[in-house]
């Protein structure tokens, strides 16, 4: 058998090396193999401490009862806009619904609203409030009409009900849209 491991005198020679009688040019020593050491662990256990953490701890909350800013508060203009859409998009929801969707029109507009500004918050409560007040009218006289001595009453309430929502709303957006706050007359504040 033949012994293929080459004598320590023997190593092995690179064709493309130059000859040993060739000066190599001098290059730079190589550095040892060593990792680069991060500037910090790339974990933190809990309960060490350890240099460049600093302990995170949840956000605080706010104690109940406080009223806290929206995420985004909007520009005058905006509020301006969306007040004046709380009561006319209202208003055409009634209209094309027959009456039975401005609430619910009302309600979402001042869910998504109510905390993004003051004069928003302010004419969607009131959009809200109107249609309340509204249904309770109409619902009244439609219950007072089904007996023979209430119709006499309930007719003209359903109309009222329904004359009052529409010019109520026609009134708030405009003075929504040129920016004066109002309040609905004979309107109570169900909603804030």
């Amino acid at each position: 058998m033949s012994n293929t491991t080459p004598a320590p005198d023997e190593t092995p020679v690179d064709p493309t090396a130059p000859a040993a009688d060739q000066a190599a040019p001098a290059s730079p020593p190589q550095p040892a193999y060593a990792q680069p050491q991060p500037a910090q662990p790339p974990y933190a256990q809990p309960g060490y401490a350890e240099p460049g953490y600093a302990q995170q701890l949840p956000p605080a909350y706010p104690p109940p009862g406080t009223a806290v800013a929206g995420p985004n508060p909007i520009s005058p203009s905006e509020e301006r806009t969306v007040g004046m859409i709380a009561h006319a998009g209202t208003l055409a929801a009634v209209i094309l619904s027959g009456g039975t969707l401005g609430f619910i029109v009302a309600l979402v507009i001042y869910l998504i609203y109510k905390d993004r500004g003051p004069f928003v918050r302010h004419h969607a409560a009131n959009a809200v409030n109107v249609q309340i007040l509204g249904a309770i009218l109409v619902i009244g006289g439609i219950l007072l009409t089904i007996t023979v001595i209430g119709a006499i009453i309930g007719i003209p309430m359903i109309i009222v009900g329904g004359l009052y929502v529409i010019i109520v709303h026609i009134i708030g957006a405009v003075k929504a849209n040129n920016g004066e706050w109002y309040n609905p007359p004979m309107t109570p504040q169900f909603v804030r």
